[in-house]
């Protein structure tokens, strides 16, 4: 699976300088103290590896691999551990940029960057849990669509509910969510990598080449 992973890296290697690019800008514009920025290059590392899909799909790649002496459910594996490794370098440099910037602002806060960054490492995993099955299941344009169109429509009725639903959380309750929120919410991420990448492995056993 190394071999896998190595691929997949070294297509997108030569649009890694983008990543540089955007964090030299994110460490200009961070200096104004604008806490968006953090998020950038993360995000961007996620839509750098979506090309490897429309690398492998334009070259026909999988019809390739599925020649090869290796397990189908390794050549999905790779994808979810590739771009978390891409996306970990993307998180290691932002910090390491936002340690700069802190120092030189002298307004550093170790707290708030880990959280910013733990955050916005969380929230690509989950798009990516979303749309990697998808992109697995109708390929690279029509599994876009379908992923704009969830996190759309999940958007519009997660913020219907808070608008029309008046929820009262007993105390208790509240007390336990903040002790233990950041643990609860790293099993749930867990176990929603875990369901997409046994989705994605039964999509990509059942699909043809």
């Amino acid at each position: 699976m190394k071999g896998l992973i190595l691929k997949d890296l070294l297509l997108i290697k030569g649009n890694a300088r983008y990543i540089l690019i955007f964090l030299v800008i994110f460490g200009l514009i961070a200096l104004e103290g604008n806490d968006v920025l953090y998020f950038i290059p993360a995000f961007i590392s996620m839509m750098m590896f979506m090309t490897t899909f429309s690398y492998d799909e334009y070259n026909k790649w999988d019809a390739y691999a599925i020649t090869l002496p290796i397990k189908k459910e390794n050549i999905v594996l790779s994808k979810y551990v590739g771009s978390t490794i891409l996306l970990g370098i993307a998180l290691i440099l932002t910090f390491i940029i936002s340690l700069v910037v802190g120092l030189v602002t002298e307004q550093l806060d170790m707290q708030k960057n880990i959280t910013l960054l733990l955050g916005c490492g969380g929230a690509v995993l989950l798009v990516e849990a979303i749309m990697y099955p998808l992109l697995i299941k109708f390929g690279v344009e029509k599994g876009r669509i379908w992923v704009f169109l969830g996190i759309f429509l999940s958007s519009f009725i997660i913020g219907f509910i808070f608008q029309k639903v008046s929820l009262t959380i007993p105390e208790n309750v509240m007390t336990f969510l903040s002790q233990y929120l950041p643990w609860l919410l790293a099993a749930a991420l867990l176990l929603i990598l875990i369901i997409s990448y046994t989705i994605s492995k039964k999509l990509y056993l059942k699909k043809e080449f």
